[in-house]
């Protein structure tokens, strides 16, 4: 018997400007929901500009769950819509 762990696959980006990179995380921080995290964000600044803009990405990292079956193939094939296989292990 296997056993897998999923997690939904989600992701979203928000888009913030500020003047500082203190500002920069706090906006990015109050756009992302529990559960998420923060995986990209570039900052840039446009010429003859004091403001910043960040370009982030945040990913679901919650809302995981086992699935079980007899082999691989199986275990695989069971992987709702949307969610993604992280790991297996035999029992």
């Amino acid at each position: 018997m296997l056993i897998g762990v999923v997690r939904p696959v989600e992701f979203k980006n928000v888009t913030v400007q500020g003047h500082e990179f203190d500002e920069i995380n706090d906006l990015i921080a109050a756009e992302t929901p529990p559960g998420w995290l923060l995986v990209h964000a570039p900052v840039a600044m446009a010429k003859k500009d004091t403001v910043l803009t960040a370009e982030a990405r945040i990913e679901r990292r919650d809302g995981l769950q086992e699935i079980e079956a007899d082999d691989l193939e199986a275990l695989q094939a069971k992987v709702p819509e949307g969610y993604q296989l992280l790991s297996v292990r035999e029992v």
